[in-house]
């Protein structure tokens, strides 16, 4: 392509994570030099440098448990708490990356700025609907701070509101995310995918579990509560085959290149906590029977990616809702296109790629614009 033989890329990742692994696969694909991988563990420790003309891919820092000891803290990498210290170390680093990668002449992929507003589920729905994508009733905007359950359900109660999704406002992958619909007095339902210690810590778990005791509810979200609370209205979905569904949509350089259907038969809709990719096209043709448009979740996930800029690529959840007819964002997340083997949409220019090839191509599409220019 056009420019591909002078861009060099770099990573920043986990050394072996597949997500370094899939991106350097794509990257060679294309004719190009495997990318250099900074890891996180030596970038966490002031260890690294960029080189002049590099594009620097920031990926996610999960999913190495040293990586998760220098950003949250010492102890268990399963705990669900220390996502406020985990976002400030985390935010603090990428803002220093971005800075060495200014003083060395590289560029990011991803905008520091971005990064913390993507991170914050507070400023991402505020900035959501500033700019006119619809989100969930942001509960979070009246509500925060919270400063713990007997707070939460008075001010619920006062707002009229039953049933809520009570989220960390940093968390990620549905950690320490909770489902919340409350009835008459003493009757309360918690669906979520932490589990409660003796002792009262908590700690994400791959099985998704219901706490009806107002009693364990109210201990589950004053431990959540220090770490900072994003309140949501709780959507109700649409379902495909008896199970709820949602959809993520990549978006890669302002076009929505990716769709999967996720599926559950609970709230979450996580691949890991049980969710099944579901069917796009029958999804699609469910939409237009109900008189919907398939353009119209495409518009909100590219309104969405519209708010960070300087981002090249996102994963945008987007729900439709129960008529098939409307279409809200929940989520936008900075590290979203982790999907193996999902080949691009048709009529985009990603068809038939999967998103790290979409992406480098992408990149060299705007390297060749910018030399022809």
């Amino acid at each position: 392509m056009t420019g591909g033989a002078r861009v060099r890329f770099a990573v920043v990742g986990n050394p072996g994570h597949r997500r370094v692994t899939l991106f350097a696969d794509a990257v060679r694909a294309a004719g190009l030099p495997a990318p250099r991988v900074l890891g996180w563990r030596d970038v966490l420790h002031g260890s690294y440098g960029f080189r002049a003309g590099e594009v620097v891919r920031i990926d996610s820092p999960g999913e190495d448990a040293e990586v998760d000891r220098l950003l949250r803290g010492a102890g268990d990498p399963t705990r669900v708490e220390g996502g406020a210290r985990w976002y400030g170390r985390f935010t603090s680093v990428v803002g220093e990356l971005a800075a060495a990668a200014v003083d060395a002449g590289a560029r990011l992929l991803h905008g520091p700025g971005d990064i913390a507003v993507m991170f914050d589920k507070r400023r991402c729905h505020a900035g959501l609907a500033a700019a006119g994508v619809p989100v969930p009733w942001a509960a979070g905007t009246p509500l925060s701070p919270v400063a713990g359950w007997d707070d939460l359900r008075a001010r619920l109660a006062a707002a009229g509101v039953s049933r809520v999704f009570v989220k960390p406002a940093h968390g990620s992958s549905a950690s320490g995310v909770v489902a919340l619909a409350l009835g008459g007095p003493g009757r309360v339902k918690a669906v979520t995918s932490v589990e409660v210690a003796p002792d009262g810590a908590l700690f994400n778990s791959l099985r998704v579990r219901e706490y009806r005791s107002e009693r364990e509810v109210a201990a589950l979200v004053d431990a959540l509560a220090p770490d900072h609370l994003h309140v949501e209205r709780w959507l109700p979905k649409a379902a495909l085959d008896g199970r709820v569904c949602d959809l993520r949509l990549v978006v890669v350089g302002g076009r929505v290149t990716h769709a999967v259907v996720r599926t559950s038969r609970h709230p979450m809709t996580n691949l890991h906590l049980g969710g099944a990719r579901g069917d796009l096209a029958r999804l699609r043709a469910a939409i237009t029977a109900a008189g919907g448009r398939w353009s119209d979740a495409v518009a909100a996930a590219r309104g969405a990616a519209a708010c960070f800029p300087g981002t090249l690529c996102v994963g945008v959840d987007v729900l439709p809702s129960l008529n098939l007819r409307r279409f809200t964002v929940a989520e936008v997340n900075a590290f979203g296109d982790l999907l193996p083997r999902l080949p691009g949409l048709q009529g985009t220019p990603a068809a038939g790629r999967d998103t790290y090839t979409a992406q480098v191509a992408a990149v060299l599409r705007a390297e060749g614009a910018h030399a022809a220019a």
